[in-house]
């Protein structure tokens, strides 16, 4: 009996010992494929994150472009906004050097309509005496 079981203890040995190194071999593989696995998610993260970031890099050089405009605009609409002032200012004086012109006009015409009185009168006083003169 004791021959027996130590064929028996050299079998289960010999078992163990491949069991043990199928472990390994499946641990190895399993360590490769965990580190293929991480090489892989770290490839895609980098991936990701850099698609993201062309795509936030593309909305920042917007938004600069943008606020550029804005300012851009900001100095043509204040310098518009001079101008019309400038503008508004030579109607009004336009206007007023228009009124003085009606009136300097108006002023004229009073003044000739009372030389005209004055030269009719004094054409009447003179008619008068040159009929008063010579009877």
């Amino acid at each position: 009996r004791y021959c027996q079981r130590k064929p028996d203890l050299t079998i289960l040995s010999h078992l163990l010992k491949e069991h043990q190194a199928k472990q390994n071999e499946c641990k190895e593989l399993q360590g490769k494929r965990r580190q293929e696995a991480i090489t892989a998610a770290t490839c895609l993260t980098k991936a990701l994150v850099d698609h993201l970031n062309v795509g936030v890099a593309q909305a920042h050089m917007n938004q600069r472009k943008l606020d550029h405009e804005v300012k851009t605009l900001q100095v043509q609409a204040a310098q518009f906004a001079k101008q019309i002032g400038q503008w508004i200012g030579m109607v009004e004086n336009f206007n007023q050097a228009l009124k003085e012109i009606g009136d300097v006009k108006n002023w004229a015409q009073n003044i000739e309509l009372d030389m005209r009185t004055i030269a009719t009168a004094l054409e009447y006083v003179y008619k008068g005496l040159i009929d008063f003169v010579t009877p």
